[in-house]
C-alpha cells in the first residue's frame, strides 16, 4: 500500500471494507487521509448510514 491514499482510493477502501477486513497498511493510509480530507469522512458517514438503514430494514422484513 502505497504512503499517501486519494479520494478514489480511500471511497474503494471504504467500500471493499464492507465485504473484507481491510489489512493494516489500508487501515492506517485511509486513517491518516481521513485527518486531512474533508468529503471522504461525510462518505463514511453516507455509508455507515446506509448499511443501518439496510439492516434496520433486513430487520423488519424478517422479524
Amino acid at each position: 500500500m502505497k504512503a499517501k491514499l486519494n479520494c478514489r482510493e480511500v471511497t474503494a477502501l471504504v467500500l471493499a471494507g464492507e465485504d473484507r477486513r481491510l489489512t493494516l497498511g489500508e487501515r492506517v493510509g485511509m486513517r491518516l487521509h481521513l485527518l486531512i480530507c474533508k468529503a471522504c469522512p461525510r462518505f463514511v458517514q453516507q455509508v455507515t448510514l446506509m448499511r443501518r438503514a439496510l439492516n434496520r430494514w433486513k430487520a423488519d422484513v424478517e422479524g
